[in-house]
């Protein structure tokens, strides 16, 4: 405290600003006024330096209308929402300086997030109030990409956890290059293109629980750069695990892999969510020139809800070409290996699973469904692919035969059924 006291003297502060003892900070006693028309940035900022150069603490939002501008956390630092505290991101450009982001799979330059957290440790943004983006006339922007709502790079122990967002045509959340990622009990709301809830970007462990998520695209996208920069930087997404979630796309996917996965996605863990979307529940993605690798895949006690497929796979045709691409006959081409999946109920689901676009030259290995069951209309779509193994399918409502496939290897397939009713 007598630190605390020392900081506050130098930076001719009242120590009242920090609650007795506690650490905290609230940001009215900074100029903060909460009223919605003048931008509060920079007392906000105040705060959450003064906290920063105290070695951390808490800054609290309470209620209130705040317009903002971009804000940089440091470590150690918590951002308390109260229950009506919105912080919403202003319309001005200048708001939001450029930096060197990663912007569907490369580096390249772009307007810094809302909230924005750099090589930092324990960082928390906690509270049940909401976080509005900036105005679409911002988000619409690429080259330069316009600011997303909340971006860490290269963290240590990051913890969201119970607030709401809203925004549009632009990634909601994106972790990247962190390490120790939760997001908790978070309500997240994007319309339009680009709309992403969650963009998980070559990070380790990794888990997102308990949240809903309602897109204008991927819900939850795990990512990991494009092309042979990616592939030799060497960052994979891995660790992650998904549960207890509830996840929607209105255009995408519920959960998509890829299709940025230079640098390699591997153990994943989906577990315990209810998914739909207006293409996939869940859609694993590449293209040639990608390389990298999509590996132990695997999901437990889901549900499916009026999706065009529980899972798509296509390895062939979706994404940007990197500017680098990485070449040869098998390089080239994602390698794919242990897509497994149990305890699945699928409701009015178009196709139980399309995956006919992979590419011959590299098959897909080892790829099971077990205990699948409900309705839908089509069945299973496979092409190149490996140590497969279907047990107890069971579904109603299908048009056409059960399994459908070219060029597969299936180990067994057993307990099977599909009937018309």
């Amino acid at each position: 405290m007598k630190t605390i006291i020392a900081l506050f003297a130098a930076l001719n502060l009242s120590t009242a600003i920090f609650a007795a003892d506690s650490g905290t900070l609230n940001v009215r006693d900074f100029g903060a006024t909460g009223g919605g028309v003048a931008k509060d940035t920079a007392a906000i900022q105040k705060a959450l330096d003064t906290c920063a150069a105290a070695g951390g603490g808490i800054v609290v939002i309470p209620d209130g209308i705040y317009l903002t501008g971009s804000l940089i956390l440091g470590a150690n630092t918590t951002l308390q929402l109260d229950s009506r505290a919105n912080l919403i991101g202003s319309g001005d450009i200048a708001d939001y300086p450029l930096e060197q982001v990663r912007w569907e799979g490369e580096f390249r330059a772009g307007h810094r997030a809302l909230i924005s957290v750099t090589n930092a440790t324990n960082v928390t943004i906690t509270g049940g109030g909401t976080i509005f983006g900036p105005p679409i006339e911002l988000s619409h922007l690429r080259n330069p990409r316009g600011p997303v709502l909340i971006e860490l790079a290269s963290c240590t122990n990051v913890l969201l956890e119970n607030f709401t967002t809203q925004y549009q045509q632009l990634w909601s959340i994106h972790p990247l290059l962190c390490q120790n990622f939760t997001a908790r009990g978070l309500t997240i709301r994007t319309v339009n293109l680009n709309g992403d809830g969650i963009d998980v970007d070559s990070c380790d462990g990794v888990t997102i629980e308990r949240c809903d998520i309602n897109t204008g695209d991927d819900a939850i996208s795990l990512k990991s750069g494009r092309g042979l920069a990616a592939q030799n930087l060497a960052r994979p997404t891995q660790n992650v695990i998904i549960r207890d979630c509830r996840l929607h796309s209105s255009i995408y996917a519920a959960i998509g892999i890829g299709t940025e996965m230079s640098g390699g996605v591997r153990d994943v863990k989906i577990e315990n969510c209810v998914l739909s979307g207006r293409q996939n529940g869940i859609y694993i993605k590449s293209r040639e020139g990608r390389g990298g690798f999509i590996e132990n895949i695997s999901g437990e006690n889901l549900t499916i809800l009026k999706s065009p497929t529980f899972l798509g796979i296509d390895l062939m045709s979706k994404g940007i070409q990197a500017t680098d691409p990485v070449t040869g006959d098998v390089a080239k081409w994602p390698l794919v290996k242990n897509i497994n999946f149990k305890n699945v109920t699928v409701q009015d689901v178009r196709e139980l699973v399309a995956a006919r676009d992979i590419p011959a030259a590299r098959s897909m290995s080892g790829f099971t469904l077990d205990n699948i069951s409900g309705t839908c209309v089509r069945g299973i779509t496979l092409a190149n692919a490996t140590g497969v193994k279907f047990s107890n399918l069971h579904v109603t409502n299908t048009d056409g035969p059960l399994i459908s496939t070219n060029n597969v290897q299936v180990a067994s397939a057993k307990n099977s059924t599909a009937s018309n009713q």
